[in-house]
Order: C-alpha cells, then sequence, then structure tokens
C-alpha cells in the first residue's frame, strides 16, 4: 500500500470513528507505531486531522460539520425535557448508574442533584452537571475529547467501562427503527453504548418521539436488550409493542 492511500485511509477512519489511536490504527492498517506517527504528524501539518495524545481526531472543519451539542439540545427540547424527569424517578438511593453521551441524559443529571447515587459518565456535560454536588459520586472515565459534542471516546473509555459493574445505564440514541433496532450515526459512539450496555445489570432507552424512526445506520442494539424505554406520546406506537413483546416495560413521559 502506498503512503497516500494508506493516509487516506487513516483520514476515512478517524473521521468515521470520530477519533483513532496509533495502536488502533497500526493494528488495522498492518504497519508500525512509528510509521502511523509519521502519517499522522504529515496529516496534521495538512489540516486534514488533528494529532493528539496517542492517537488523532478530526479536524476543526470536519467536526464543524456535525451538529454540536447545543444545537443537539435545542431539538425537540420539551419532549426530552418530560423524558429525563421521568427516567431520573427510576433512580433508587444508593444505585451506580451509568450516563451514556447525549443531551437527554445531561437533563437526566441536572434531576439527579442531591440524590445519594454513583454516576459514571464519558459525558462531559454531565459532569459540568455533577461537578459540584458533594451528594453524588461522580466517576469520569477517561478517553479523547470530542469537544463538538462535550464527550470522551476511544479505547480508553470502552476499557474502563469494562471494569465498571452497575445497577442502570440510561442509554441515549439518534434512532429507534420499526424493525427493533437502536441506531446511532456516530460509530465512536456506538462502542462505547455497546460497552455501557454490558456493564449495567438494566438498560434504560431515553428516546422522545422524535427518534422514531430518527436517524442513523449503525446498530447500537436491540429492543429485546432493553428493560426499559421512556418516550413520549407521539412515539411509533408500533414500535412500541414491538418492545413490549419483546419483555420491555414501556413508560410515556
Amino acid at each position: 500500500m502506498t503512503s497516500s492511500k494508506r493516509r487516506a485511509q487513516i483520514v476515512s477512519s478517524v473521521r468515521t470513528k470520530g477519533a483513532a489511536s496509533v495502536r488502533e490504527l497500526a493494528e488495522s492498517l498492518k504497519v508500525s507505531e512509528s510509521t502511523i506517527r509519521r502519517d499522522l504528524d504529515v496529516l496534521d501539518r495538512n489540516g486534514e486531522l488533528v494529532r493528539t495524545y496517542g492517537g488523532a481526531a478530526p479536524s476543526p472543519q470536519q467536526a464543524a460539520l456535525e451538529i454540536s451539542f447545543a444545537a443537539s439540545a435545542e431539538r425537540d427540547s420539551e419532549g426530552k425535557e418530560a423524558v429525563a424527569r421521568r427516567a431520573a424517578e427510576l433512580v433508587e438511593d444508593d444505585m451506580v448508574v451509568v450516563l451514556d453521551i447525549g443531551t437527554s441524559t445531561r437533563l437526566i443529571a441536572r434531576h439527579l442533584r442531591g440524590r445519594p447515587v454513583t454516576v459514571i459518565t464519558a459525558n462531559l456535560a454531565v459532569f459540568d452537571e455533577l461537578r459540584d454536588d458533594p451528594a453524588v459520586r461522580l466517576v469520569l472515565v477517561g478517553g479523547v475529547v470530542r469537544r463538538n459534542y462535550l464527550s470522551l471516546v476511544g479505547s480508553l473509555a470502552e476499557s474502563a467501562l469494562r471494569q465498571v459493574s452497575a445497577d442502570l445505564v440510561f442509554l441515549s440514541c439518534t434512532g429507534v427503527r420499526s424493525n427493533g433496532h437502536v441506531v446511532d450515526d456516530m460509530e465512536v459512539e456506538t462502542q462505547i453504548k455497546r460497552a455501557m450496555i454490558e456493564a449495567a445489570d438494566r438498560v434504560v432507552l431515553v428516546a422522545s418521539e422524535s427518534k422514531f424512526p430518527g436517524t442513523g445506520s449503525l446498530r447500537v442494539c436491540s429492543l429485546d436488550q432493553l428493560d426499559t424505554l421512556v418516550t413520549t406520546a407521539g412515539a411509533d406506537p408500533q414500535t412500541l409493542e414491538l418492545c413490549r413483546q419483546a419483555g420491555g416495560k414501556v413508560i410515556i413521559a
């Protein structure tokens, strides 16, 4: 493989995943880590990506093409607030709770303020909500910072989550399809979500009606992996019935 083709694959991988480590790139392209580091230096100088500690992230120009956290928070804000308020009621004192990346989970964190619970997250907006709350034991996983969406991603975050044992995970998504697939549109976040599912005894999906069917092509999980779905009244009734048939509880906020 030529260096130009290899670098094109590196750029494609970083843009698709949102971030990538030197080790991951070296393993996938079957070259040495020193070769990858040289490639990343060249791509950084060319403005095609940004070098980070141990890897690379999309360039600011590419990141600007993604919807920002603030813009996402404005979408269906009333529905998200209703879902978050109802979801927070599922949390009992002294529980260990994982809060996913996303705007709805930031709102759940707001409703958990003052509660004696442990919150584990890769969501920097959740961290900001709870950082000054002495009642909450707050655990922030490591990883590469996605500034545009206030999240921590990559192999460090996934490794940390594999060490977690939680009571509940509140999962977010970009879409719930009528075939029963819960989907997202960022591969790097999809990996984090799957790790969170594995870390928790119970999985609660928070998805307002705008997520039915929503967007996204990357499968996070299926409805039969959910214990509870919290949504709003306008969600597709056939998809909700599919969730019930799979054994999940549906809560309309």
